[in-house]
């Protein structure tokens, strides 16, 4: 009989250990240090999409106009300037492929930094709360809504962490 009470007793002492989950977007899409970070990237892309955008529009011109001059041209002036486009094509497709390729290192990057950022802002949360266990949002399937600690981390958050320079 005293074994079962003891058993019981460890039970509800483990049962008693505190769970939190955080919701990691909500906490990156409205810090003030994620809103900047979201800025970024879209300034990015925005200037990358006006940068490609204007060279395609010249290589779609150049290619209407050596249509035009099909007939005009020299079976061989006609293969070089169609080699020349092609050519041009081709370094466009890298550029699209390496803009991209940048945008994704930075986003990479300034998500990485801000969790680094985060991640002691947690620790102490969870020390000074004494939470065993802070599990993202995401991982799991239902969840009472005052384990949600999202808001209050929000807050703690934009008090100490102004803004994130990515490197």
């Amino acid at each position: 009989f005293l074994v079962f009470l003891f058993s019981i007793n460890i039970s509800i002492i483990k049962a008693e250990e505190k769970i939190a989950f955080i919701d990691l977007n909500i906490i990156f899409d409205n810090s003030k240090a994620g809103k900047e970070i979201i800025q970024k990237v879209q300034k990015i892309q925005k200037n990358n999409s006006n940068e490609l955008s204007k060279l395609k529009k010249k290589f779609d011109k150049d290619r209407e106009d050596l249509k035009k001059q099909k007939n005009v041209l020299s079976e061989d002036e006609y293969k070089k300037k169609f080699f020349q486009l092609d050519k041009n094509v081709k370094e466009y497709n890298l550029l699209v492929n390496k803009k991209n390729s940048e945008t994704t290192n930075f986003q990479l990057k300034a998500r990485s930094q801000f969790y680094n950022k985060l991640t002691p802002i947690l620790e102490t949360y969870a020390k000074e709360n004494s939470i065993s266990i802070i599990l993202k949002k995401e991982n799991i399937l239902i969840g009472k809504t005052d384990l949600d600690i999202s808001k209050d981390i929000l807050d703690l958050f934009d008090k100490n962490v102004k803004k994130i320079t990515v490197k």
